[in-house]
């Protein structure tokens, strides 16, 4: 019997200049101003390894003087500063239904945004429709005059981006569709794609209101349910790009061995489409049919406010559904935080304080859960993200023991 070995690598001198670099932008753009000095200090850098990798982000523009300088006694220190307002990113969160896109700095700030509602009936029209919006934010941002660093993509689905391809995007009509290889073929700035809530999670990490966070779960509830999963500051994509698919959690033994088309088990219930849904069945024959039809999940949770008793039913169950999904969130990934997005999440005061009292006594650790503070936006900044991670040969170091 052969015994397979596993390859040991170690860090070259490139990668391991690549490695500093990651770690003193990083530091720069959580710290500024900062001296130099400083920098070497906290990261246990030499000082001249600093004073390289800083002149080069400087000639790359990534990072500025501030013209200050800090004194503690000895010589005074000039300060330098994340230069994030002089680079755009082009975000867009590609909805089967709406489409939102933005313009942003690499500091967050949202220059320019556009959003419409979409139908889709093909690939090559959900496809032409990206375009037509890439081509809309290009425009606002070539009348800038700032470099462009790239466009990113939250797509609703399974995506690989290894190989440029998005497996599986039913509102969207893609199926192994080549995203990458057409959009390289019309635009010539980087592209970078990535399912529209791991972008979102990423989003919440470095743009939300959780500072020191490492670890954390958004889990989205809108017209589907999906959660994406950062972990040390990553996204967790899993072996098969699939990792936080929570709308296919089992609520239920009886879904066992059924047929959920287009949706997952739990999506049926708890989803915004799901919410929706049961609130039809629950009034059935008692408003006209076209009233039916236009009910959404926050008429429903504007129902229970008014104490109606239709709505206040569909409410605690959909606390429950919400409370078993957390619950096997939290007891798997023991993340610092889950913070619950999507439109749902807009009636989240009426779901995250019930939720947790549902879940004392029943799980060894009750979660901390906190609505999105980015709401729609929150794919676009977590394209700022991943855009300056890929467009930055960025690594991330972990020490164990």
């Amino acid at each position: 019997m052969s015994i397979s070995k596993r390859v040991v690598k170690t860090v070259n001198a490139t990668e391991m200049r690549g490695i500093n670099r990651s770690a003193i932008l990083e530091l720069i753009r959580n710290n500024s101003p900062i001296s130099r000095s400083q920098i070497a200090s906290e990261l246990q850098v030499s000082l001249p390894t600093v004073i390289r990798i800083v002149d080069d982000l400087i000639a790359e523009n990534l990072v500025r003087p501030t013209g200050q300088k800090e004194w503690s006694g000895g010589r005074k220190r000039s300060l330098v500063e994340f230069n994030g307002s002089q680079h755009l990113v082009l975000g867009i969160d590609l909805g089967g239904t709406k489409i939102f896109g933005a313009v942003a700095d690499l500091s967050g700030e949202i220059k320019y945004e556009t959003s419409f509602l979409h139908r889709q009936s093909q690939a090559e029209e959900s496809f032409t429709v990206l375009c037509e919006v890439i081509d809309n934010l290009i425009g606002y941002a070539n009348g800038t005059g700032l470099p462009l660093r790239g466009i990113a993509i939250g797509v609703p689905g399974v995506v690989d981006p290894s190989v440029g391809i998005v497996r599986l995007a039913p509102s969207l009509d893609w199926m192994d569709f080549p995203l990458r290889q057409r959009l390289g073929e019309r635009y010539t700035a980087p592209v970078i794609f990535e399912n529209d809530v791991n972008l979102a999670a990423l989003g919440e990490l470095w743009f939300g209101a959780e500072p020191d966070v490492q670890d954390l779960v958004l889990m989205a509830v809108g017209t589907g349910i999906g959660a994406g999963i950062v972990i040390n500051g990553m996204v967790y994509p899993g072996a098969h790009f699939m990792a936080g698919e929570v709308g296919y959690l089992i609520p239920d033994r009886q879904c066992l061995d059924k047929q959920f088309p287009g949706f997952g088990a739990l999506e049926l219930q708890a989803s915004g489409t799901g919410i929706a849904e049961r609130a039809r069945r629950a009034l059935q024959g008692q408003v006209p049919p076209e009233a039916l039809e236009a009910l959404t999940s926050e008429d429903v949770f504007n129902a229970a406010r008014r104490k109606e008793p239709w709505a206040e039913t569909i409410l605690q169950d959909t606390i429950d559904y919400l409370a078993q999904a957390i619950a096997a969130i939290s007891l798997i990934l023991d993340p610092h935080v889950i913070i619950l997005g999507g439109g749902v999440a807009r009636s989240a005061d009426l779901l995250i304080a019930p939720i947790q009292a549902r879940l004392q006594e029943v799980i060894p650790l009750v979660p901390q859960i906190r609505a999105s503070t980015l709401g729609y936006r929150a794919a676009v900044y977590g394209g700022i993200v991943q855009l300056l991670r890929f467009t930055s040969s960025f690594y991330y170091l972990q020490k164990f023991g």
